[in-house]
């Protein structure tokens, strides 16, 4: 009850509930749309490295977009643009795998890959941006960017498990028709909610861009490390469960990774806390290499799981950190487009991480590639202990 009983209060407010959950089951396709393209191509292709290389395209085009939707929100408002980039995002989809079932040219999954990657919402950011919106300036919104934080866990628990599930017993298209459906269904829902919208800003008020700001780029550039950590463990964890003989485990130890982040998602977001933002996001990071040690010496499916569940305690505390110390250095102005850099940069490191363990899994082995997922979150600590001085936030809680 304790940690449940902070949470009571969020739903309140008239309008949230609504948008809630409709963002919740339209960015549920962020867990399942990486996998289940690299589960459908590796099908047809028999490859890793192929599936890794076009999940690894959407990942970067959805990097490059996300800041330039997020300004386009900002600018134009979340209803305007949220309605006809999600109907894009389901063409592209949907064209992709019929170039699969078609047996088009290979040349033809990158094209639309990038397509796909494109027309994605930073769904996340959007949602938090209304709570920014509503909360601005209260304890609560540590409490709501927590609870947003446990929303994506529990998708990225669910998600890996249910898409493999779909693609490796039924049929290997059928998990990303799952989360056509859920991106449409849930997104424009959550685009036709007006009374909770963020307003749009005079013309005047929307100069410069976030990532100038020191802070937010040295951010981006640990969650970009970060990114890579995940990119890399969501093909490696496949492959691995596929040499033990147990490839439709696949999901549910990518489950594991997201079921200790949505525990420490709840347990984080229900305390109050004295240490710096700044100093949480440090230490968060350097939980996290700390737990990834374990993966690269398992060999059993069983152990893995439980390693993996302990790897992931450090993911929701670093990034619900990161989307505070974003709230406070990015003007109201840019909010939406600061948030979606921390989804741009996890977007480029989900891409390499997806490429290079797609080539050290098919050169070395899955056990082996799990190397360079640590190696990553080292670099991750790295980069926010080198410059930890561009964190100190204008309020009382650097």
């Amino acid at each position: 009850m304790s940690v449940v009983g902070p949470y009571r209060g969020l739903f309140s407010t008239p309008g949230v509930k609504g948008f809630v959950i409709a963002g919740f089951f339209g960015r549920m396709p962020m867990s399942m749309l990486g996998i289940g393209i690299v589960l459908l191509i590796e099908a047809l292709t028999d490859s890793y490295a192929t599936a890794g290389a076009v999940a690894a395209t959407v990942s970067v085009s959805y990097a490059v977009a996300a800041p330039l939707s997020g300004r386009l929100v900002d600018r134009f408002g979340q209803a305007r643009i949220v309605i006809p980039l999600t109907l894009a995002h389901g063409a592209t989809l949907t064209g992709l795998m019929l170039c699969a079932e078609f047996g088009a040219p290979r040349w033809t999954l990158f094209a639309t890959g990038i397509a796909v990657g494109a027309t994605a919402l930073s769904l996340g950011s959007l949602v938090r941006a209304r709570w920014s919106h509503l909360l601005g300036g209260t304890a609560r919104l540590h409490t709501a960017f927590s609870f947003e934080s446990v929303a994506d866990e529990v998708i990225f628990v669910a998600g890996p498990a249910l898409v493999t599930a779909l693609a490796t017993m039924i049929n290997p298209y059928a998990g990303l028709i799952v989360a056509l459906t859920c991106t449409i269904v849930g997104t424009i829902a959550f685009g036709l909610q007006r009374g909770t919208e963020p307003p749009v800003r005079p013309r005047e008020e929307r100069s410069g861009t976030p990532i100038t700001i020191p802070g937010v780029a040295l951010m981006s550039c640990a969650f970009l490390a970060m990114g890579a950590v995940f990119g890399s463990v969501d093909l490696v964890t496949v492959a691995f469960a596929e040499e033990q003989g147990a490839k439709p485990a696949a999901g549910l130890l990518l489950a594991s990774f997201a079921g200790g982040s949505l525990v420490s998602g709840l347990w984080y977001g229900a305390r109050q806390w004295t240490v710096s933002l700044r100093g949480r996001f440090i230490g968060s990071l350097a939980v996290f290499a700390v737990g990834l040690t374990p993966i690269t010496l398992i060999g059993d499916v069983r152990v893995m799981a439980g390693a993996l569940f302990l790897a992931g305690l450090a993911i929701s505390p670093t990034v619900i950190t990161g989307y505070s110390l974003t709230e406070q250095l990015v003007p109201a102005h840019l909010l939406t487009e600061g948030m979606a850099w921390i989804s741009t940069s996890v977007g480029f490191g989900v891409a390499i991480g997806a490429w290079a363990g797609g080539r050290l899994t098919d050169a070395f082995g899955a056990s082996n590639a799990y190397g360079f997922s640590f190696a990553c979150a080292l670099l991750a600590v790295a980069i926010g202990v080198g410059g930890s001085a561009w964190l100190r936030t204008p309020v009382a809680q650097q």
